[in-house]
C-alpha cells in the first residue's frame, strides 16, 4: 500500500499540480501567515507590546417614542428597530448582545423601565443603558487600540461570521500548502529522507514541550 501511494505521488501530473498549488497558495498566504505569526508574538508577549491607552467616550442619546412600543405591547420595544436606531444615531458598531429589559407598570403608566445591552467588536466595546422613562440612552464606548484589534482578529473574537470563515479557509489552505510540499519531496529520495528526520525531530520537540507545559 505504501509503495502504491509513493508511486502515485511520483506521477508527473500529480507533481505538476502540486508544484503549481504549492507556489500559488504560498503567494496567497504570504500576508496571512505573516499576520498570524506577528499577532502570535503580540499575544504571547503582551508585556512587550503594550497597546496605547484605551480611549473611553461617553455620550447621551435622546430616543423617540416609537422605539418603546411594538405589537408585543406598549412598553415592549421593537428590538430590531431599536438596534438599528442605536447603530445609526449612536455610531455603534460590532455585534449587539442580548437585550436586558426591566419594566414596572402601574395603572397603565410606566413607573420604571430600563434596557441594557453591549456592542462588541475587535478591540472595541460599547455599553448602552436606556432609561425608558426619560427616553435617554447613556453610551460608553471603549477603544482598546490597534494591538488589541489585531489580537482579537487573531483569535476570531467578536469578529463576526465573515472573519470566522476567513480563518477556516486560511487554515485549510495552510494544510494544503503542507501536503503539496510533502508531495513535492517524495520523488527526491535524499531530500525526502532528510525531511522525514526533521519532521520527526520537530514532532518530538513539540510533544515534549506540550507535555512539559500541560500540568
Amino acid at each position: 500500500m505504501s509503495n502504491s501511494i509513493a508511486n502515485s505521488l511520483k506521477n508527473k501530473k500529480v507533481q505538476l499540480w502540486s508544484r503549481r498549488l504549492h507556489i500559488y497558495i504560498s503567494m496567497a498566504l504570504c500576508l496571512i501567515v505573516l499576520f498570524f505569526a506577528v499577532t502570535g508574538i503580540t499575544l504571547n508577549r503582551p508585556h512587550l507590546f503594550v497597546s496605547e491607552q484605551a480611549q473611553v467616550e461617553q455620550s447621551v442619546l435622546n430616543l423617540p417614542d416609537y422605539l418603546f412600543s411594538s405589537h408585543l405591547g406598549r412598553f415592549t420595544p421593537d428590538k430590531p428597530v431599536l438596534l438599528q436606531y442605536l447603530a445609526e444615531q449612536g455610531a455603534l458598531s460590532g455585534t449587539p448582545s442580548a437585550m436586558q429589559l426591566f419594566t414596572e407598570v402601574e395603572d397603565g403608566q410606566l413607573i420604571e423601565g430600563e434596557i441594557s445591552l453591549d456592542y462588541k467588536g475587535p478591540g472595541y466595546n460599547s455599553t448602552v443603558f436606556i432609561d425608558m422613562v426619560s427616553q435617554q440612552a447613556e453610551i460608553e464606548t471603549t477603544h482598546y487600540g490597534v494591538i488589541a484589534v489585531l489580537n482579537d482578529l487573531h483569535k476570531g473574537r467578536n469578529s463576526g461570521q465573515v472573519w470566522a470563515w476567513f480563518i477556516d479557509i486560511s487554515a485549510l489552505l495552510m494544510v494544503l500548502f503542507v501536503l503539496t510540499g510533502v508531495c513535492l519531496l517524495v520523488p527526491k529520495k535524499k531530500s525526502f529522507s532528510v525531511g522525514l528526520k526533521w519532521t520527526a525531530l520537530g514532532s518530538l520537540v513539540s510533544v515534549g514541550l506540550f507535555l512539559f507545559a500541560v500540568p
